[in-house]
């Protein structure tokens, strides 16, 4: 059986931004660069919320990798 490897196409956030760009570009909708550019800042946001909540539990907990001291 072949293995797939880790080739991907966009994701949905990616395409969704893609969408509101062509819309906004086509006057299709009105919105503000903003919230057309909204699905590549909700992306960053939840990698910073993701990286937040990592130091929080590592310095709650005191976990320190191996070897540290």
């Amino acid at each position: 059986m072949k293995s797939i490897s880790g080739r991907r196409g966009p994701g949905f956030l990616s395409l969704l931004a893609l969408l509101f760009i062509g819309l906004k570009l086509t006057s299709h909708i009105d919105w503000s660069w903003i919230w057309v550019l909204s699905p590549l800042w909700f992306r960053f946001l939840f990698v910073l919320l993701m990286i937040a909540a990592a130091v929080y539990f590592r310095k709650k907990t005191g976990w320190k990798p191996s070897g540290e001291t």
